[in-house]
């Protein structure tokens, strides 16, 4: 593919602030899309970027969630799910490295060689990658940046005597259990973070972490991966993992992938393991340095497939690299299950023509989340096949129900737990094929629903085995302030509360102070109703002319002056009872939800035709977003005496009008638009220098001592004299007086007294 637009490499270690910088670059463009190794990860950029923009201008895909307004701008993704026919400005890759990964690294190469924005490609990793990067894509220019802060060796250590805020990091599940047993045991418990966890549980988990409910994290290299969390050390209970096809060594630049979870930005963090394991030589001082032998090969697989028949298919999977820097991907799974289903003599009956060869190959990509026998992963496959390729061309309704309501059990341990939650993600990944399934997306909400059932009922388990009940000596003081809030609420109501439950503190809180039917949720299912407030729809929340948002009939918090009028922050209100780590959730959501304001009140000005106009023409619509719908007509001379009659027209077809005095968006005056200029202003210019909201109809009201003239024009009540008059008046009144009308015979259009009028006018006219 011929590099056209500038291609970026941004090579280093962790905690150099990669990702950060892809992100402000992205939004710096009018669209882009980022590709991320885990849906955890895409989930947590996700909340970044909609905090910046609002969730109506951005896209999340991974293979069992889509969440796609209607005319997004970015695109947030794993690498897997990324719509590569889709053409974006800016593009980028996150974590380049993985295209060396046995499983998973051709489809990061091929993203590598082919995937490109249209003004901007960015691809950030390692810097193991340097000289094949330089290589494989030599238009690249390669940067490196120096890590924000230290990361030191501090050798072993036993677990009882691990610092605060450490994170343990085992390969295989009975290890992270009988780590985290021992930390409740010892030290009052930990937080638990595998990679077979939900969103929803890792969320939760993580939050018992930040909050400081718990000291201590136990995990797998799920937290490798860009999760960012508030870790000060990192210990190793283990150097060998399984890696699907054998137990082997970790390599140097794997560990120094996970040590470098420990230390965020600017503070040092420090790594080693956990005694009597101890790191081998010289491997300590390589993940100080950073320093690792490259990467020498890449996994590659063809991406011109030939869908004439199966072998054809096959033949073409099997297609090898010209480059000696590529390895052909010999065991990737989906490969795997083709092979297997072309030995079927039904389904290579079924599988006559392109079509139905393509089908094929997309049910077989269908991921194999539970990981139990791959001869089980394989008949689910043929079955699926033999529906989606027979006479109804989608799955039978009764037959998918009874394998999802199957799962649909909050009951067992944390693995019966686990198991269940892999097998629905199968079933969401299914829904989230439109043409698989009737109603796609009431299946999309049946599974999701029963994952998050299923991930709270996970989570609810993880407390109680991992988190010591009752306070003790040993206990963190968060597991501790956890106790005494299940004491104090044992004494507020005769229903008992497990004092070792993570919300126990919260839930008594709300019985002593809630009144009944303004609580936000239950009180023994909090962590759920922060879950309800998250994943809320914009129409769910709703905002009042001073600034109050609320979800229902519960406020959650007040807008707030932020960087700009177009950028208000959020403060929470009355939810000091909330963890650190659910009271940041919750904010993310609502500064979101005020993004998501800005944009859809200034909807008129962004729409795909008024952002395409020429230049003269955005300088107005510029003006017009920056006084949220109104500017003076004198500030914007140049650009009107430059506007073409086409794009006149054009503005005006979209309610923009470009006046004498008076530049205005006719939508933004009405009573619904008014009432959010006016809680936007009272964010920036502070509530005691906002108008009152006028009353409906009013065409001015009355200046009033303090109050900012900015404020009345962001309104769309601009001042003129002693008045502020309403926009598309002040307009009319103009015209009438240049056309000769005297001004006392205008005091009833401006809302005025005749005393009063001629000043009004002289304003206008001046």
């Amino acid at each position: 593919m011929v590099d056209a637009s500038p291609i970026t490499a941004v090579l280093g270690p962790t905690n150099t602030g990669k990702t950060h910088r892809a992100i402000e670059r992205m939004l710096a463009h009018d669209s882009g899309m980022i590709g991320l190794p885990l849906r955890l990860l895409a989930r947590e950029v996700y909340d970044r970027v909609t905090t910046r923009v609002g969730e109506a201008r951005v896209a999340l895909v991974t293979g069992e969630e889509k969440r796609v307004p209607r005319r997004p701008d970015y695109w947030v993704c794993t690498v897997e799910a990324m719509p590569i026919d889709l053409e974006v400005d800016f593009l980028a890759i996150d974590e380049i490295q993985l295209a060396a990964h046995d499983q998973r690294g051709h489809v990061f190469t091929e993203r590598l060689l082919l995937s490109r924005g249209r003004r901007e490609t960015w691809f950030l990793g390692a810097d193991t990658m340097r000289p094949l990067m330089a290589e494989l894509v030599p238009t690249a220019k390669l940067v490196q940046h120096p890590r924000l802060s230290r990361l030191a060796s501090a050798g072993a250590g036993k677990l009882s005597r691990l610092p605060p805020r450490s994170a343990v990091v085992a390969f295989s599940t009975p290890q992270v259990y009988e780590i985290a047993e021992r930390l409740r045991a010892q030290r009052g418990g930990a937080a638990v973070v595998l990679g077979a966890l939900s969103p929803r549980t890792r969320n939760a988990q993580v939050a018992l972490f930040q909050s400081g409910e718990v000291d201590y994290l136990v995990a797998t290299d799920a937290i490798g991966m860009g999760l960012n969390l508030d870790v000060r050390h990192v210990a190793f209970a283990a150097l060998r993992k399984f890696d699907g096809r054998a137990v082997r060594d970790l390599d140097p630049a794997e560990l120094a992938q996970i040590a470098g979870r420990a230390g965020r930005h600017l503070a040092d963090g420090t790594f080693g393991t956990v005694a009597p394991l101890s790191l081998p030589d010289g491997v300590a001082a390589a993940i100080e340095a950073h320093r690792f032998p490259p990467v020498r090969r890449l996994l590659w697989r063809n991406s011109e497939l030939d869908w004439s028949s199966i072998d054809a298919l096959l033949a073409s999977l099997r297609e090898r690299p010209r480059s000696r820097s590529l390895k052909l991907v010999d065991d990737a799974e989906d490969t795997a299950a083709l092979m297997r289903l072309a030995e079927d003599p039904e389904v290579r009956a079924r599988a006559r023509g392109r079509e139905a060869v393509a089908l094929l190959w997309e049910v077989c990509r269908i991921p194999d989340f539970r990981k139990l026998l791959f001869e089980s992963h394989v008949a689910l496959l043929a079955e699926i096949y033999g529906q989606l390729s027979g006479p109804g061309a989608a799955l039978d309704t009764d037959w998918m129900a009874a394998r999802v309501a199957e799962i649909d059990d909050v009951g067992g341990d944390i693995d019966t737990l686990i198991t269940r939650i892999a097998s629905i993600r199968t079933w969401t990944y299914i829904s989230n094929h439109g043409r698989w399934v009737r109603d796609a997306a009431a299946w999309q909400d049946r599974t999701r629903a029963i994952e998050d059932r299923l991930s709270d009922a996970l989570h609810e388990r993880l407390v109680q085995r991992f988190v010591e009940r009752g306070g003790g000596a040993r206990a963190s003081p968060g597991a501790r302030a956890v106790a005494r809030g299940g004491q104090r609420r044992a004494e507020a109501e005769p229903e008992p509360v497990d004092p070792g439950h993570p919300f126990a503190r919260i839930a008594a809180l709300r019985a002593l102070l809630a009144p009944g039917p303004a609580a936000p949720a239950p009180e023994d299912d909090r962590a759920r109703w922060v879950e309800a407030i998250v994943g809320a729809p914009h129409e769910r929340f709703s905002v009042d002319a001073a600034g109050r948002i609320a979800h229902g009939e519960r406020p959650l918090g007040q807008l707030a002056r932020g960087p700009t009028l177009l950028l208000p922050d959020v403060r929470l209100a009355e939810l000091d009872d909330l963890g650190a780590g659910a009271r940041s959730r919750v904010l993310r959501r609502l500064v979101a939800f005020a993004r998501d304001l800005v944009e859809e009140l200034l909807a008129p000005l962004r729409s795909p035709e008024v952002r395409a106009l020429p230049g003269a023409a955005r300088g107005i619509v510029y003006q017009l977003e920056q006084g949220l719908g109104t500017a003076a007509a004198r500030d914007a001379e140049e650009q009107i005496a430059e506007l073409a009659p086409e794009d006149r027209a054009l503005l005006k077809a979209h309610g923009i009008e470009v006046g004498e005095r008076v530049l205005y968006v006719q939508p933004l005056l009405r009573r619904g638009a008014l009432e959010r200029r006016l809680a936007l202003c009272a964010a920036w210019f502070g509530r005691g220098r906002v108008p009152a909201c006028p009353a409906p109809g009013a065409v001015s009201v009355p200046v009033a001592r303090g109050v900012d003239p900015k404020a009345y024009a962001a309104i769309g009540y601009p001042v003129f004299g002693t008045r502020a008059l309403r926009a598309d008046v002040a307009e009319r009144v103009h015209r009438a007086l240049a056309s000769g009308e005297p001004a006392a015979r205008l005091s009833s259009w401006m809302g005025c007294s005749a005393r009063e009028a001629p000043r009004v006018a002289a304003s206008l006219l001046g």
